[in-house]
C-alpha cells in the first residue's frame, strides 16, 4: 500500500510540475488566440456573432465603424498577450475594454436573460464568460516581475 501511495505522490508531483511549466504559456496562447479570432471576425463586417450585440449596445456610434475598431482593439490585446514583454500592454488594453463588455447586461437585459437575473441567453453567456478572461489576465499578470524589482536587478 505504501508503494502505491509513493507512486501516486510522484505522479501528483509530476503533473503539478508539468502544469507549472506550461500553464501560463498555454494560458497566454489561449487568451491571445481567442482575442485575435474574435477580433478578426469583428473586422469583417457582420460575420461576428457579437456584431448585433455591439451595435445595439453602443447604438450612438455607427456599427460599421465601432465594430471593426473594437475588433482591431481585440486583435491588439491578443497579440500583446502572445508576446511576454507586452503583457502590461495587454492587461491595460483589456482593463479598458472589459467594462464595456458587461454593458449589455445592464442596457439590454432582455437580450441577455430569459429570466432575470438567473437564466442567461447565449448572448448573456458570451458576456459572463468574460469573467474567466479577467481571471486568466489576473493569473498572467501575477507572474509579471514588478518594475521596481526589474530596476533593482539592473
Amino acid at each position: 500500500m505504501e508503494n502505491l501511495r509513493n507512486r501516486l505522490l510522484v505522479i501528483d508531483a509530476t503533473v503539478i510540475d508539468f502544469m507549472d511549466r506550461v500553464g501560463i504559456g498555454f494560458l497566454r496562447f489561449a487568451i491571445g488566440a481567442v482575442f485575435i479570432w474574435f477580433g478578426a471576425l469583428k473586422t469583417v463586417g457582420e460575420l461576428s456573432p457579437a456584431y448585433e450585440l455591439v451595435a445595439a449596445t453602443v447604438y450612438w456610434l455607427t456599427p460599421e465603424i465601432i465594430v471593426p475598431l473594437l475588433g482591431l482593439w481585440e486583435i491588439a490585446i491578443g497579440l500583446a498577450f502572445l508576446f511576454t514583454p507586452l503583457t502590461r500592454v495587454a492587461i491595460f488594453l483589456l482593463a479598458l475594454q472589459m467594462p464595456g463588455t458587461f454593458l449589455p447586461l445592464v442596457l439590454l437585459p432582455e437580450v441577455c436573460f430569459t429570466i432575470f437575473p438567473v437564466a442567461l441567453t447565449i448572448e448573456g453567456q458570451y458576456i459572463v464568460k468574460n469573467l474567466v478572461i479577467i481571471g486568466a489576465a489576473l493569473v498572467i499578470g501575477s507572474r509579471i516581475q514588478a518594475l521596481q524589482n526589474l530596476e533593482r536587478s539592473r
